[in-house]
This record gives structure tokens, sequence and C-alpha cells, in this order.
């Protein structure tokens, strides 16, 4: 059973910084690429990065980049997101999720697999 469980939101002010972690299970992990979502109430989710399988090639949202780091340890089968000078429009719901192949981008639907998520909240 393919399991994907995020952790290490929480409430941060402006300009700070957190580390969110997906850890990844029933899968042969570094197979395939993995990603971030974001869904802030009332707006639509969001692709923030995603990282290959194949090169560790990465994609970024413009509103994220420089800001956001995405990187895997596939020893540990896990995925993890750097956010730093974090920015109240960073709030949302973020999810990791598993690529259909090795390559992938920001679009969602290429995704079959996503964890519950963790919330981050940053405060003006």
């Amino acid at each position: 059973e393919v399991q994907l469980v995020e952790s290490g939101g929480g409430l941060v002010q402006a300009g700070g910084s957190l580390r969110l972690s997906c850890a990844a299970s029933g899968f042969t992990f570094d197979d395939y690429a993995i990603g971030w979502f974001r869904q802030a109430p009332g707006k639509e989710r969001e692709g923030v990065s995603c990282i290959s399988s194949s090169d560790g090639s990465t994609y970024y949202a413009d509103s994220v980049k420089g800001r956001f780091t995405i990187s895997r340890d596939n020893a540990q089968n896990t995925l993890y997101l750097q956010m730093n000078n974090l920015k109240p429009e960073d709030t949302g719901l973020y999810s990791c999720a598993k690529d259909v192949g090795a390559v992938g981008t920001g679009d969602s639907y290429e995704y079959d697999y996503w964890g519950p998520g963790t919330q981050v909240t940053v405060s003006s």
C-alpha cells in the first residue's frame, strides 16, 4: 500500500523558515518523481515544487523560486522542502504526492498518490 505522510508544518512569522518532510512507503521511491503541492482556503491547489528521480532535476513555482528548496533522500525514502523567507501568502495545506513517472512537473494530474498534508501558517 502506497503511503505518504507529511510533517514539519506549523505557525511561523513572516520571514521565518520551516522544513517539511514527506515519508514514503509502499513503492520503489527512487523510481518516481515526487512533488509538493499546497492549497489555501478558497483557492485551487497549486504545484509548489517537484523533483525527478532520473536526474534530480527540479521544478519550482515562480512564487517560491529562490526561497524554497526541494530535496530527496532515496536511502530514507523521504522528500524534503526547505522553506525560507516565508510570506503570509505561503499559508496553506502542504501535501506531497507521487508522480506516475520519473520526471515531474507542477501539474497535479500527473500524480496518483497523495498524503493528507501538513498545515503551514505564516503570520504577518
